[in-house]
C-alpha cells in the first residue's frame, strides 16, 4: 500500500519521532521511502517550510527520496475539480490562505491518494456534515488514517 501524507502528519513525525532517539522508526520509515510507499505532495512541502527549516525537510525526507513531494499531474488536478464541485465541499477551501495565496494542500493531498490508489494519513478528524478531508475522503471511497492507524496496518512496534 501506499500512503500519502498531509502536513499534520508530517509535522508530528518532525516534531515527535527525531532520528537519535527512535532510530528503529527512520530505519522502517527511510525504506517505506526509498520505496515510494510513503510520499506527500508539493503543497504540503511548502505548508512545512513555513513550519520548519529546509534543511530539516531536506534530511528527514529528501535526503532519503528527493521526489518525496510530488507535483500534481493532471489526473489529479482533474480529481480536485470534482471534489470541489461538491458545493458542501467548498467550505474545505481556506478562505486565508486563498486570499493570501499560500499554499492550501488538502486537495491535493486527497486528489495524490484517489489516482496512486493509495491512503491518506492526516490528523484531521472527520467531523458529522463537515467538509475535512476524512470527510472527502470517505465520500469518494479513499481510506483516510491518522499516523496511529499508519503505524498499525504496517504493524511497526517499537
Amino acid at each position: 500500500m501506499i500512503y500519502v501524507f498531509d502536513t499534520n502528519s508530517l509535522s508530528n513525525v518532525l516534531r515527535h519521532y527525531y532520528r537519535g532517539t527512535f532510530p528503529s522508526f527512520w530505519v522502517k520509515f527511510d525504506a517505506m521511502l526509498q520505496a515510494k510507499r510513503v510520499i506527500s505532495v508539493r503543497e504540503a512541502r511548502l505548508e512545512l517550510e513555513q513550519r520548519f527549516e529546509r534543511a530539516v525537510i531536506q534530511e528527514q525526507f529528501l535526503a532519503h527520496n528527493a521526489d518525496f513531494f510530488e507535483n500534481p499531474d493532471g489526473a489529479e488536478l482533474s480529481f480536485i475539480t470534482q471534489i470541489y464541485s461538491v458545493p458542501h465541499f467548498q467550505q474545505n477551501l481556506d478562505r486565508k490562505k486563498l486570499l493570501q495565496g499560500g499554499p492550501f494542500a488538502d486537495p491535493f493531498v486527497i486528489a495524490k491518494a484517489r489516482v496512486k490508489q493509495a491512503a491518506v494519513v492526516t490528523e484531521e478528524e472527520r467531523r458529522e456534515h463537515g467538509a475535512r478531508i476524512p470527510n472527502i475522503c470517505e465520500h469518494f471511497g479513499i481510506e483516510c488514517v491518522k499516523l496511529e492507524g499508519f503505524l498499525v496496518k504496517e504493524d511497526w512496534k517499537f
